[in-house]
């Protein structure tokens, strides 16, 4: 990263909006991250890519073996463009092979579902560095995430019905686990570096015609 360039790209952004991104970055996360697994309704992964800008989560992760990624600005109210997306679409096994990589990175995989040997919300264990994965709409998650999964997780019920919405499903469980994760010593927040990659990403998605200053920065100003 150019940081003579960071540094002339701020001049194009407000101390307020400054300020803004390294409160909001203080509150970033990657002790959690977030799978979507096949979700076929746009507003639904929208909405869920929304309550992950909420509560801090940095990372999502979709899994995309029968339907596309899709995201509805309506509904997402421009969070998605301050997250980081894993897409995997291309292989035979999209499933395995996003798994894999979040075991690669220390992650447990965690399934979202009444499992028999489902963990209780309030008894989950914040401190282990977790994927949540949320499945298809009725379905749930695939049956190669719970052959897999490192462990179950289930929000209690009481009434009638026995599912939640996606959208609703997960943020409960980023409320609770971002919230208990925050009162331990684990040290869940971004290093200095990641924190800093972040923010010039956001300098140069909220500079309009970016691209044009930035071309003028090396023409003009880096060349004489």
């Amino acid at each position: 990263m150019d940081k003579n360039l960071l540094h002339y790209l701020e001049t194009y952004v407000t101390s307020r909006r400054k300020k803004l991104f390294h409160e909001v970055l203080e509150q970033r996360t990657r002790h959690f991250t977030v799978v979507l697994e096949n979700i076929y309704q746009p507003h639904n992964t929208s909405a869920v890519v929304r309550t992950c800008d909420i509560f801090g989560i940095q990372d999502v992760y979709t899994v995309e073996n029968t339907y596309l990624h899709k995201v509805s600005r309506h509904v997402a109210k421009g969070s998605q463009k301050w997250l980081d997306f894993h897409r995997y679409k291309t292989n035979e096994n999209n499933t395995k092979t996003c798994l894999t990589d979040l075991k690669n990175k220390g992650y447990k995989i965690i399934a979202t579902t009444p499992h028999n040997n489902s963990c209780m919300l309030s008894d989950f264990d914040v401190t282990q560095k977790s994927a949540f994965v949320f499945g298809v709409e009725k379905e749930g998650v695939s049956e190669y995430v719970k052959q897999h999964a490192n462990g179950f997780l289930k929000i209690p019920m009481f009434g009638f019905t026995e599912s939640l919405n996606i959208s609703v499903a997960a943020a409960i469980i980023l409320q609770s686990v971002t919230a208990r994760l925050k009162q331990t010593e684990v040290s869940w927040q971004l290093t200095s570096d990641e924190k800093e990659k972040i923010y010039f990403d956001w300098i140069t998605k909220t500079v309009k015609n970016v691209d044009n200053i930035i071309a003028h920065y090396y023409n003009n100003i880096v060349s004489k």
